[in-house]
């Protein structure tokens, strides 16, 4: 999978532009940017253009429990644009026209994993005359599955990832070129998890970090370790000071290709992003690596 990114150098001499573009090569390097095949990012140009935008959320046509939990979600949430519900039907009539953004489930693969591996992502993208949705300017981004993965257990992290896009959105605005170098690493780094309970589920976490006992090693803030039920029931009430882990990773089936780790809070604040291969010596699930960068 490829992204290609253009930069325009100014106008001057041929040592300026080549210094330019070292520059920007470095910072590249220096902040770690990955190349998949994701959408291209919007431009500011077409970031100013969503607020005026009609955003269709696209229901798929066979998940009828992923189209209850984004409608209710949207409905709930979403107050950025005028929203409509449509089909994949009326989504192909309506994915050209700039005067509409899309919500809408895009399956994502990357070059290096092994044939078959993909993923789901909710993806904010606007209309754009692209023959390949891939190709559609992205606003924002977010995995929730592996493409072979029918369980609903990302339900409780969409209200949460509805809010994160809208925040996005607003950080795209300013922040573009940072976002563009760093991704969604860009929200990395923030003090707050000393003040704020964390919830991890039990089912998320690494053989290294599955216990309360191997937590407190790399981890001296107030959390709790709970099933999944636990965690979809303690999300609603606690809605401040209180974050949560979400992590997508392969299935028995699977069995191989990348781990997510994402850690929002109730109102859509995204807090820690991190992704990796897994691997025999480098298992599925939260580690205390991550721990690491988040204590």
């Amino acid at each position: 999978m490829k992204k290609i990114i253009s930069f325009h150098a100014a106008k001057g001499s041929t040592v300026r532009i080549m210094l330019k573009k070292n520059l920007l090569i470095l910072i590249m390097i220096f902040l770690g940017l990955s190349v998949f095949a994701n959408p291209k990012m919007a431009s500011k140009q077409q970031i100013g253009m969503f607020i005026n935008s009609k955003t269709c959320v696209v229901l798929e046509s066979g998940s009828l429990s992923y189209n209850v939990l984004i409608k209710d979600a949207v409905q709930k949430y979403w107050k950025s644009t005028e929203f409509e519900f449509i089909d994949q039907y009326e989504f192909e009539k309506r994915r050209y026209d700039s005067k509409y953004s899309f919500l809408v489930l895009m399956r994502n693969v990357f070059d290096k994993d092994p044939s078959g591996v993909g993923y789901n992502y909710i993806s904010l993208v606007l209309g754009d005359k692209a023959k390949n949705i891939t190709n559609m300017p992205e606003l924002c981004c977010i995995p929730i599955s592996y493409s072979d993965d029918n369980n609903l257990e990302y339900g409780y992290a969409i209200p949460a990832i509805i809010k994160f896009m809208q925040i996005h959105v607003k950080n795209l605005e300013k922040k573009r070129f940072l976002i563009l170098l760093k991704g969604l690493k860009y929200y990395n780094g923030s003090d707050c998890f000393k003040y704020q309970a964390l919830l991890l589920n039990e089912k998320m976490m690494a053989p290294n970090a599955n216990s309360d006992a191997k937590i407190k090693s790399a981890y001296q803030h107030f959390f709790m370790l709970l099933n999944t039920s636990q965690v979809e029931a303690e999300i609603p009430n606690k809605p401040t000071n209180t974050l949560f882990l979400f992590h997508v990773g392969p299935t028995i089936k699977t069995g191989s290709g990348k781990c997510f780790e994402m850690i929002f809070d109730v109102e859509g604040n995204l807090y820690y992003y991190n992704y990796r291969n897994v691997t025999n010596d480098n298992p599925d699930g939260f580690n205390l690596n991550d721990f690491k960068h988040i204590r």
